[in-house]
Parts: C-alpha cells; sequence; structure tokens
C-alpha cells in the first residue's frame, strides 16, 4: 500500500477513538508500511493547551469559543508539520482521531463554516475520512458511562447542533471530491469495524488500480 492518510471523524460518544484503535491494530497487522495511530488536539504544546480549554481547567477555561478555531489551526499547522507529513514522506500510514473535519463541524457553531474553512484552506485532506454517525442521544448516554469529566461541547444540545454540522460539512466535502464514507455507528464495536475495513480496503484497491502520483 502506497502512503495513506486516514481520519475518523464524529460527534463526542460515537466512538471514534475505539475504531481508531482498532484500525491501526490491523493494519499493522497486515501491511509492512509503519502506520501511525495520533489524534487532535494532538500531543504537542498547542494541543496539550487545547485539551485544558476543553475541560475548563484553570485560567484556561475562560477561553470563549470563538478562539478556539485559531487554536485548533495552529495545533494542525504543528501536527502536520511534526508528525503527518514526515511519516507520509516515508511511505507510513496515518490514522488521525479527529482532523479537519472536525474544526469545521465544531467550530463553525462559534463562527461560522466559511471562516473555519478559510483558516484550514491549506491544510493536506486525508485520503480517506470516515465518518461515524450516531444519534446524539446514544452518545451522550456513553459519555456519562465512562465516567469522564464532560469537556465543553459535551452537552446534549450541543451535540445536536454539532451532528447537523457535521451533515452540512460531509454535504460540501462531496462537492469538492473529497472521499468521505459514513458508517452506522449504532452497530457493535465488530460490525462498525467491519465496515471501516471495508472502505479501507476498497481506497487500497483503488489505489493499486491508478498510476502512482509524482
Amino acid at each position: 500500500m502506497r502512503s495513506l492518510f486516514i481520519s475518523i471523524e464524529g460527534i463526542d460518544g460515537s466512538g471514534g477513538s475505539t475504531q481508531a484503535e482498532l484500525l491501526t491494530e490491523w493494519l499493522r497487522n497486515k501491511q509492512v508500511n509503519p502506520v501511525l495511530l495520533t489524534q487532535e488536539p494532538s500531543s504537542g504544546p498547542v494541543g496539550k493547551f487545547i485539551r485544558q480549554v476543553l475541560t475548563d481547567q484553570g485560567e484556561e477555561g475562560r477561553l470563549g469559543d470563538t478562539v478556539l478555531p485559531y487554536l485548533f489551526a495552529a495545533d494542525r499547522r504543528d501536527h502536520l508539520d511534526r508528525e503527518i507529513i514526515p511519516m507520509l514522506q516515508q511511505g507510513g500510514l496515518v490514522i488521525s482521531d479527529r482532523y479537519l473535519h472536525s474544526s469545521l463541524a465544531y467550530q463553525s457553531l462559534a463562527i461560522g463554516l466559511p471562516a473555519v474553512a478559510n483558516l484550514n484552506a491549506e491544510f493536506r485532506q486525508p485520503d480517506l475520512i470516515l465518518y461515524l454517525d450516531l444519534d446524539p442521544e446514544t452518545c451522550l448516554q456513553r459519555i456519562i458511562a465512562r465516567g469522564d469529566r464532560l469537556e465543553r461541547f459535551e452537552a446534549i444540545d450541543r451535540l445536536r447542533r454539532i451532528r447537523d454540522a457535521y451533515s452540512t460539512v460531509i454535504v460540501l466535502g462531496h462537492t469538492q471530491g473529497q472521499n468521505i464514507v459514513s458508517i452506522d455507528a449504532s452497530q457493535s464495536i465488530d460490525g462498525v469495524h467491519a465496515d471501516v475495513r471495508a472502505a479501507v480496503d476498497e481506497l487500497e484497491q483503488s489505489q493499486n488500480q491508478s498510476p502512482p502520483t509524482a
């Protein structure tokens, strides 16, 4: 398989982290290419700061939602330069638990989709975007069941608005030729994983049928 960049998207509680881990394990077992599992917010300095903001820890929690789009864009630039692009240049595969489309959905609630799109216009698009679609009520139940401290966006009204925003973002992405696959995340973990694998296999087959780009 050639170098490949896959992002996994969905509202909080839809199972993205679990599916990112399962996909990474599956790819590592079947591929000779190195596979990087990463996430956004990233593990870099800006990403760590964002996580403090999202959990409302200390002074950072006072930052308003209109600041977040700029922080996420800065983190994404660092994430690309520090982890994603170097791995792809080595011929590796990158699986990111959230990436660009999370910003387009989440941060569009604060400053509008056009403004968020402009902030992120120069960033590399994934080769495959896997969107895990699940109703907000089930997502919130899962979040509460985890027992973790709720983050800024983990409230039912916000989850509903973010899911609607994702729908808009996906329609727009399809019109722009982005490779977005929506997956029913109400299935069992294994069922969702099977659909994820099928989407990746389809992409691999299309890669094999097309000549390498210069």
